[in-house]
């Protein structure tokens, strides 16, 4: 990782052969755009994070799934962009969003007890996430480091891997 300004320098083979597949750079501003979901069981605790870490989410902008969205605004006074409940297409308009690179950032309390109607959604929600590399929090001592750090208040360079062009790439191989 590191932040906007510095060199991106690797010490190691192995290390720059990420730079050797096709990638682009995604820029984060200072003020990270990020998306608060939770499932029903998990709810009290993102509440919990939300109010401890107020001060530190006020300078950001806020998105959130239905139910959510709507506790998290009422409770902790924060504004919150709010979309659909998760089962009802929620978790699908954040998964377009990430792709669109609308939102940088997600906290996203899920119950691994309990299956979920929308399971599927969930885990196409969390692979979009990773496609495009943003970072993810599923628990709140992940969610503690990353809003701890001191890339939450500066520009950071996401660094993304082109599929699109690695794809177009594979396809020419096979058509020779």
């Amino acid at each position: 990782m590191f932040a906007s300004g510095e060199a991106l320098t690797y010490t190691n083979e192995k290390a720059r052969s990420i730079m050797d597949r096709k990638t682009t750079v995604a820029r984060m501003g200072r003020r990270k755009k990020i998306a608060l979901i939770a499932h029903d069981h998990c709810k009290d605790d993102l509440l919990e994070w939300v109010d401890y870490n107020a001060g530190s989410l006020k300078k950001h902008d806020l998105f959130g799934t239905g139910t959510t969205g709507g506790l998290v605004a009422e409770q902790t006074g924060l504004p919150v962009t709010r979309f659909r409940s998760g089962p009802l297409g929620g978790d699908q308009q954040v998964g377009a969003r990430i792709s669109e690179g609308e939102i940088d950032f997600m906290v996203f309390f899920w119950d691994p007890l309990l299956p979920q109607p929308h399971d599927p959604d969930v885990k196409a929600l969390l692979r979009i996430a990773v496609v495009w590399n943003i970072p993810i929090a599923c628990n709140r001592s992940t969610a503690d480091l990353l809003i701890s750090s001191h890339l939450m208040d500066e520009e950071y360079d996401r660094i993304q891997i082109d599929y699109e062009t690695q794809r177009r790439d594979l396809l020419e191989q096979r058509s020779v």
